[in-house]
């Protein structure tokens, strides 16, 4: 069509919709917003300016190449099944970088929509946080026993086990979580943490660590936590258990589906999750800044052992028993972490069942990943037996005399903690109309999470090396940037976009202590700089 016609001399897409020219900076590359949903998204159209004039006309007319012939010299059959986990690395790596960029050029509704892709603490936040500025959303999220992600509490009935399987606890510093953390214990739902941990070595030698910065635990375990942020909403919905599986741009708005099955059109979408499944999503969506960063993250796997004793578990230290409640396990391959959860969540009402969470290591979890959603039975014994053996070794016991759990459950946290961050709160493209929050993005805690999701949301985060101040510019290192977001895009109707763009030419530093993760507010208290490291968190 004459109206859609693409000149290659001046690199201008002319949209028949809204009859806007868009002069694109980058002319290899011509972008294309109209392609109908539940069809094939944006992903190949690739064209180079400097072709001949020719290629002009409309790419309806033009040839299509032919498909390959697989090679069949060897005498085999071609394979055509998918790789292990559904789609390799490397496919999705190729996929991202050949798609063009979607830019929207129509304002914005007046009572836009805002989905959140990911139930965790991040996306709780910002969905929260978007609320507050009169912006509504749906967080769609796959959790089939509830939202909050790696806030994550188990309670297996009829015996009334209880176990926080990932967040173990967390610490405050930021005065806006500081503020959602004292919210949360008015309302009965945290307290501080006053057992004794420490770190515990190889032949049960154990050494409690003191702090002067706070712990906190979830009362009745993490989860209650998430369900409390929407709770107090009126703006948000929440969808689950929900895979979307497929965004597509159409007529100035995002199309979300699950598995052709349609979820709703928003005018603009955060990932608020990370990992193969996030990797995916996004390597066909027409967002390749956005896909660019989230593969630049590199993730590490940690195995969770939920482990019930009829009795106490014989903890001492040579002669003398010491009741510990959370330990940090030190020269054990298979273990990292022990934390007694009947003695945090019940306390000395508990007559038993004894309920533990052991964590591995990031090594550990490695050697043994298998796909997280459907783990073979012969890997979940290995890892079980793996993992207890270490806990015999690591409270000095004789191998084989550990009592046998009457309830044991494995899983695996295939996407658990960041090995390397880019050091800032949040990514947006204001072209694309879509953006990312998670712990990740700061480093791997529970405050960091929220905080992601709040300034996504928000623009009022800005870190200047160990001091923290509140404006509305955010500094990485020495350089100022404005920071608007979601919600002063969304004031804005979509107008001058390239005020909003933020952290998708980031680069990313190694992350020290990733094996259980990071809680900030304890690098002044004295211990050892490694010690900071230790949380398994959202």
């Amino acid at each position: 069509m004459a109206s859609s016609s693409i000149n290659i001399l001046t690199s201008q897409f002319i949209n028949p919709l809204l009859l806007k020219p868009y002069t694109n900076k980058n002319p290899s590359f011509i972008i294309n917003s109209t392609t109908k949903p539940h069809h094939k998204p944006l992903t190949t159209s690739i064209i180079n300016a400097s072709s001949s004039s020719s290629s002009s006309s409309s790419s309806s007319s033009s040839p299509q190449p032919k498909k390959p012939k697989p090679n069949t010299s060897n005498g085999r059959k071609p394979n055509f099944r998918n790789r292990k986990y559904g789609t390799s690395r490397r496919s999705i790596l190729k996929k991202t970088f050949i798609q063009e960029q979607v830019t929207f050029y129509a304002p914005i509704n007046d009572y836009p929509h805002v989905a959140v892709i990911g139930g965790g603490m991040a996306g709780i936040a910002c969905a929260s946080t978007l609320e507050k500025r009169g912006v509504r959303s749906t967080v769609f999220d796959t959790g089939i026993h509830g939202l909050g992600g790696r806030l994550g509490t188990r309670i297996i009935e009829p015996q009334k086990l209880i176990f926080d399987h990932a967040a173990q606890f967390f610490t405050a510093s930021d005065p806006r979580f500081t503020e959602m953390v004292d919210r949360w214990s008015e309302e009965g739902l945290v307290r501080e943490w006053q057992g004794t941990i420490g770190e515990l070595e190889v032949g049960g030698t154990f050494s409690p660590l003191q702090s002067s910065s706070p712990r906190y635990i979830g009362v009745h375990g993490m989860r209650p936590l998430a369900d409390s942020l929407l709770s107090q909403t009126r703006m948000v919905i929440e969808t689950r258990p929900s895979w979307i599986s497929t965004l597509e741009p159409f007529n100035g708005m995002w199309h979300l589906s699950e598995n052709g099955k349609p979820h709703g059109q928003f005018d603009i979408i955060v990932i608020a999750h990370n990992g193969k499944c996030a990797n995916r999503l996004l390597s066909t969506s027409g967002l390749p800044l956005i896909a660019r960063q989230m593969k630049r993250l590199e993730l590490s796997s940690i195995w969770a052992l939920l482990a019930a004793f009829e009795d106490p578990l014989p903890i001492t230290n040579g002669p003398v028993e010491i009741p510990f409640e959370g330990a940090f396990v030190k020269g054990i391959d298979s273990l990292s972490w022990m934390a007694n959860n009947s003695a945090k969540l019940v306390g000395s009402q508990n007559k038993g069942p004894h309920c533990w969470t052991f964590f591995s290591t990031a090594a550990y979890g490695k050697r043994n990943k298998v796909p997280q959603e459907n783990i073979p039975n012969v890997t979940a014994e290995k890892v079980k037996m793996g993992m207890l053996e270490g806990v015999e070794a690591a409270l000095g016991l004789p191998k084989g005399s550990l009592p046998k759990p009457s309830y044991s459950r494995v899983q695996l946290w295939g996407a658990a903690l960041p090995t390397n961050t880019p050091g800032i709160p949040c990514i947006f493209d204001p072209h694309g109309r879509a953006g990312i929050c998670g712990d990740w993005l700061l480093g791997s805690s529970v405050e960091s999470a929220a905080l992601s999701g709040m300034a996504l949301a928000n623009h009022d985060y800005c870190k200047f090396g160990s001091v923290v101040v509140f404006t509305k510019f955010t500094c990485f290192w020495t350089n100022w940037i404005i920071m608007k977001q979601i919600a002063d895009y969304v004031e804005s109707r979509g107008a001058r976009p390239e005020e909003f763009a933020v952290g998708l030419e980031q680069e990313f530093q190694p992350l020290k202590g990733y094996d259980i993760g990071q809680f900030p507010g304890m690098e002044s208290n004295g211990i050892e700089n490694d010690i900071q490291s230790y949380q398994l968190t959202t």
